[in-house]
């Protein structure tokens, strides 16, 4: 017999997607870059695994790369210490740690929808209830302040963000972070703000909570800066009394983060990150050739992603987003139903352009192709 609280949760969208796929289809479903990590990371990983720094190392992380860490977000909050940093086992075991350390049974999160697939999952699991609130598609997937007020309860206990988000690539500009923070000091709530696709903005500047507002925990990685999904590193930053407790219960999740791998990100932040804006002005480049794809295909509409590296169009064709995602994969093509990211991702595609050009051009003739079969005028 296992747990209830495994019952409450089910196998991700996304990997159903992926692990079901044929050999060399296409992947835009799942979202990682197709790039490798910089030579100076690589370098330093294989350094520090042939020179002995395999060992257990401390639980919040290696004191040079917390130091690192808080160096970068000083520009924002100056009284920002290492002690406030986290180095955590991938943003995703991060939001775990935060999530276990926030909820108690009875809690209610208030998650995004459409939003990323492990916010609700974690609330579960920790007891609490997630409760969706709209990002809306006319506006560019911001959220609805009327009904954010509507659903807080004296239950409420943390409002989580994603800006750029996962799965619609829309991003908050100043005035949304101001009325977050605003409607949180408001209700008293903490705000859980999933910033991993910070560093890839196309349009406007990016907003970070960080420095905002006491209210504030930050979740971060470096699966998508710095190429390294496989690697498994992330970091989070909270004020330092919950930095504390949070660290408590990432202790007994893993321990430690992985020594080396923390040694090969800091030798990537020192290199000036040159080659995560290089990535970034392909992927910029991408969003322009899969937007445009994507416009001339009957059916499709889309909202031009603001940041991410995903596009998340609408699709006016019969059958489910479940049963469309189906028939593409089955012609070889990898995308993720939009309703494996909440109600309003019905009718949807989340597709990467973390792809190759080629395999865009590809992907989007797939598409093309079955709407005709689909007898989308």
């Amino acid at each position: 017999m296992v747990a209830d609280r495994v019952r409450q949760v089910e196998i991700s969208g996304i990997r159903r997607m992926f692990e079901a796929a044929p050999p060399n289809a296409i992947n835009l479903g799942l979202g990682e870059p197709d790039f490798e990590p910089p030579k100076a990371v690589i370098d330093a990983l294989c350094d520090a695994v042939r020179h002995g720094k395999n060992h257990y190392g401390p639980s919040a992380g290696l004191p040079a790369l917390r130091e690192k860490l808080a160096e970068r977000y000083r520009e924002r909050d100056a009284e920002t210490s290492r002690e406030n940093v986290i180095v955590t086992g991938s943003g995703s075991e991060g939001l775990m740690a935060v999530a276990l350390t926030m909820y108690d049974p009875g809690d209610e999160v208030l998650v995004p929808n459409p939003g990323f697939v492990l916010y609700p999952p974690h609330a579960k699991l920790a007891g609490a209830t997630p409760v969706p609130y709209d990002l809306i598609e006319a506006t560019g997937y911001q959220p609805d302040f009327e009904q954010l007020e509507r659903l807080v309860t004296p239950k409420t206990r943390v409002i989580v963000v994603n800006s750029p988000s996962n799965p619609t690539g829309g991003v908050f500009p100043r005035k949304t972070v101001d009325r977050i923070i605003s409607f949180a000091d408001e209700h008293d709530l903490t705000i859980v703000s999933d910033e991993v696709y910070e560093e890839m903005v196309y349009e406007g500047r990016f907003q970070s909570f960080w420095g905002r507002t006491d209210r504030a925990i930050i979740v971060n990685s470096f699966s998508k800066t710095l190429a390294m999904t496989g690697w498994r590193i992330g970091f989070l930053l909270a004020p330092r009394p919950l930095a504390v407790e949070i660290n408590k219960l990432h202790y007994h999740m893993m321990a430690c983060p992985s020594t080396p791998g923390q040694v090969a990100v800091l030798a990537g932040l020192e290199d000036g990150g040159a080659a995560t804006r290089a990535m970034v002005a392909e992927f910029r480049a991408r969003r322009q050739l899969i937007s445009a794809g994507l416009a001339k295909i009957p059916g499709v509409t889309v909202v031009k992603p603001a940041g991410a590296f995903y596009t998340f169009p609408h699709l006016d064709w019969p059958g489910t987003a479940q049963e469309i995602a189906g028939t593409l994969l089955q012609r070889g093509l990898i995308s993720t139903p939009g309703d494996a990211f909440g109600t309003l991702g019905a009718q949807h595609l989340r597709l990467s352009f973390a792809a190759s050009r080629a395999n865009l051009r590809k992907g989007l003739e797939i598409l093309r192709s079955v709407g005709q079969e689909l007898g989308v005028a």
